[in-house]
């Protein structure tokens, strides 16, 4: 199967996908536990039809920010499934897979069981590979799922341009989420893929990145902040679409940049302090797992008043 076949099979996905991201930011949604550890799935629920109801252009269960990680398939299938029925085939849902690409295939059967409308392949598991073996990986899962497929460079996966385009080649394979924030390489991705192919900000608290982004043809992001304040995010997503470089840059100084600067404090704060968050905004997410962390009793204080001066910024409150 060519890559015109490709597109012509998946091309209502794409469409789809291109619609949401043109529309609003995309939403990851966290996965919610009780207290003792276990998975919450009416919590889980609640959190994803309070996600849906802000109007993202597609949600993406079981990522990263999603604890993707800590799921075991039993767990995965119930969150996939609860995302599909909220979503009502209003918006797509690209769930993550992972690990080698043999796990990833029996993850990728549990979300086309479940109804996601693609897959988002996130970094494989520990080593560090040549070029070549990143590309068998993708054709390896591809070969083994009828779900469209975005491929997630971060971390141990990093592509060069001759083996993007191998991978832009690959049957099923529909956009690539870029962690990396190496816009030069990006660049040269961009300007080398197929016409109907997707890029996605992947940075963490992509927000920070959103210009930048975007100047190489890439404005698309997910967000994590919409995950506990969707007011803000999408207050910032539509200062940036309409142009209104007041709003960016205060939301940037006074909200995103102290955010990111407590993130980086401690390991895993990417997804704890986005939980606490949530948790301090009464959504029913619960804690996070081990090896996570949840935040500091000070953290949490800092937090709490960083999310308060965030919502006044958009005319909201905590």
């Amino acid at each position: 199967m060519g890559r015109s076949a490709v597109g012509t099979l998946h091309a209502d996905t794409v469409r789809r996908l291109r619609d949401g991201m043109a529309r609003g930011v995309l939403s990851f949604p966290l996965t919610s536990f009780h207290d003792d550890g276990t998975l919450d799935p009416d919590g889980f629920r609640a959190h994803v039809a309070a996600q849906i109801a802000t109007g993202p252009g597609a949600v993406f269960p079981a990522c990263g920010t999603g604890e993707f990680f800590s799921l075991d398939e039993d767990e995965y299938r119930q969150v996939v499934t609860v995302a599909v029925e909220e979503a009502g085939g209003r918006l797509p849902v690209v769930a993550g897979v992972g690990y080698g690409w043999a796990q990833a295939a029996r993850f990728a059967r549990i979300a086309q069981e479940a109804g996601a409308d693609a897959l988002l392949v996130l970094p494989h598991y520990l080593v560090a590979a040549p070029q070549d073996g990143l590309v068998g990986q993708l054709e390896q899962l591809a070969a083994r799922t009828s779900l469209p497929l975005i491929a997630y460079q971060r971390g141990q996966v990093a592509f060069g341009a001759g083996a993007f385009r191998r991978v832009a080649a690959i049957p099923g394979v529909i956009g690539l989420k870029d962690g990396h924030s190496d816009l030069d390489r990006l660049q040269r991705l961009t300007l080398a893929a197929p016409e109907d192919f997707l890029f996605f900000n992947g940075a963490a608290t992509a927000e920070i990145q959103a210009r930048a982004y975007a100047t190489v043809g890439v404005p698309a992001y997910s967000s994590a902040v919409h995950a506990f304040a969707p007011e803000i995010a999408d207050a910032f997503f539509a200062a940036l679409r309409d142009g209104d470089d007041g709003t960016v840059v205060k939301l940037l100084r006074d909200f995103y940049v102290p955010l990111v600067e407590l993130r980086d404090r401690v390991p895993g704060y990417a997804v704890s302090l986005v939980k606490a968050a949530a948790r301090l905004r009464g959504r029913p997410v619960g804690p996070v797992r081990a090896p996570l962390t949840d935040p500091t009793a000070a953290d949490l204080a800092e937090l709490r008043q960083l999310l308060t001066t965030g919502l006044d910024l958009v005319g909201a409150a905590l």
